[in-house]
């Protein structure tokens, strides 16, 4: 890639990123109430992000033999970590840490 090229994609990667950040704020400015799907919208998809995380996530595990093991023991983790703590960015960084340290160390 040469060096105009590479310009120019980081210009088209910063404006894409700032159109999406702004086009909100200048379509539903404060003040102005938005439509009840939007707000639907904005209760709804967090859980159904989470949701396809976890499904995208368990797509290609094994579940015979001890294969499922890190996985099922995350996913416990998480939950019981979630559920006492209620800090969903603690929950999904404790439960990786442990799927890693799992898998790098007990699952080979």
């Amino acid at each position: 890639m040469t060096t105009m090229q590479s310009i120019f994609t980081i210009m088209v990667v910063v404006l894409g990123t700032l159109l999406t950040r702004f086009i909100p704020f200048i379509i539903f400015p404060e003040g102005k109430t938005p439509p009840p799907y939007i707000t639907y919208l904005g209760t709804v998809l967090p859980y159904a992000v989470i949701g396809l995380l976890v499904v995208f996530c368990l797509k290609d595990a094994v579940f015979t033999s001890f294969h499922g093991f890190p996985e099922m023991i995350a996913i416990f983790f998480i939950a019981i970590l979630h559920k006492w703590k209620k800090n969903t960015l603690l929950s999904i960084g404790g439960g990786t840490a442990l799927y890693m340290f799992l898998v790098q160390t007990y699952f080979l």
